[in-house]
């Protein structure tokens, strides 16, 4: 059994290695959380552009193609590129840009996704010690 001063406050254990403690890689670098958001986002853009293909053509099943079409090209298309930008950074590196975006370009929406506690403040520093 796990005793308590074992667990850390995510639930994760300290014991473990710390690959162990990592999501697992599912498709194309993508954990399963960046899976199903990349697909997500994928498919909304798939029924966007077979709605109107559908009409132009006169064909309901253009909807449906163009999702699975879009959910294809948006997994491997975007695993790829989320492999490249992912490499070498933290775990949490991908959420804490996509907040840190949020911050700056939509602020009112920022206390929603927990990004107003992050710093955005660029510029010098100083110490205060001047002659």
């Amino acid at each position: 059994m796990v005793e308590l001063q074992d667990l850390r406050p995510d639930g994760t254990v300290t014991f473990l290695p710390h690959r162990l403690n990592r999501h697992p890689i599912v498709v194309r670098g993508l954990t399963a959380d960046e899976l199903w958001v990349c697909a997500g986002l994928s498919g909304t853009v798939g029924l966007v552009v077979g709605t109107p293909l559908a009409i132009v053509f006169a064909s309901i099943a253009m909807v449906p193609t163009a999702i699975v079409a879009g959910i294809a090209i948006g997994v491997f298309g975007g695993g790829g590129f989320l492999r490249r930008q992912k490499r070498g950074r933290p775990d949490v590196w991908l959420y804490r840009q996509i907040q840190w975006w949020i911050a700056r370009r939509h602020p009112a929406v920022a206390p929603f996704v927990g990004a107003d506690q992050l710093i955005t403040r660029s510029g010098f520093w100083t110490t205060r010690r001047t002659r």
